[in-house]
């Protein structure tokens, strides 16, 4: 087996993600492969956290533009990712793992209310780490709060899991003649407009000094290859 080069991590997954092929709501095999990859990595001696997103349920932004107060648009979406963050540990618990949701927004009657040492406290033990409710804040996204608690966490590394294996000068999907990053600096994504994660997500990890892992989580088994330092992700750093 290759040799760990991340071994504290966050894994930031969209709404989306859990989607899979449908238009709204879950994919359960998505899920499932998914959090079997996350079991993958736990297995390996990987200390893990995860930060979800909403998107699949409720988006904030678009909320807003119905003529929903942007704030209360923003506290829906939260709601939304403690939704995602209940349906990950289902199924993680489902494969043997023992998690933790902890939100940002006090709901104790379903999960922890976040407190950072309990939060490593938990991945020392293996536990995997499943934050929600963002920030707990509105106006800031959970690329943001993927940073905040990123570092926090003092992750080695935060990995974001999207539908393709890096970031690319266009979208790949789009213009075949797309080439992929293996490396960018920080810079390189603030001042070219790259879309990573948004600035204030940037700033933080460059400020902080932990690198952003961008890799494709539709491919299975790639996150083992990728907290090994190895198979096809874009660094930036």
């Amino acid at each position: 087996m290759s040799k760990l080069k991340y071994k504290r991590v966050l894994l930031k997954l969209s709404g989306e993600a859990l989607m899979g092929n449908q238009h709204l709501g879950y994919d359960h095999a998505v899920i499932r492969t998914i959090c079997q990859d996350l079991k993958n990595v736990v297995d390996m001696g990987v200390e893990v956290c995860v930060v979800v997103g909403g998107g699949n349920l409720c988006r904030g932004a678009t909320l807003s533009q119905m003529g929903i107060e942007r704030a209360s648009a923003d506290y829906m979406g939260m709601l939304a990712t403690v939704m995602n963050a209940l349906a990950l540990q289902s199924v993680l618990e489902s494969l043997g793992l023992v998690t933790r949701v902890q939100s940002a927004i006090t709901m104790t009657a379903i999960c922890e209310p976040y407190i950072r040492r309990r939060a490593i406290r938990h991945m020392e033990k293996g536990r995997i780490v499943i934050f929600a409710a963002g920030t707990g804040h509105p106006y800031f996204t959970t690329d943001t709060n993927a940073a905040l608690r990123g570092v926090e966490m003092r992750c080695d590394a935060i990995i974001k899991a999207t539908n393709v294996d890096g970031v690319y000068t266009a979208d790949p999907k789009k213009d075949p003649s797309a080439t992929r990053y293996e490396k960018l600096s920080f810079s390189d994504v603030l001042v070219n407009d790259l879309k990573v994660m948004d600035a204030a997500a940037i700033s933080l990890a460059r400020e902080n000094k932990v690198p952003i892992l961008v890799y494709n989580i539709l491919q299975q088994g790639e996150l083992s290859k990728v907290v090994c330092g190895e198979g096809k992700f874009t660094i930036v750093e």
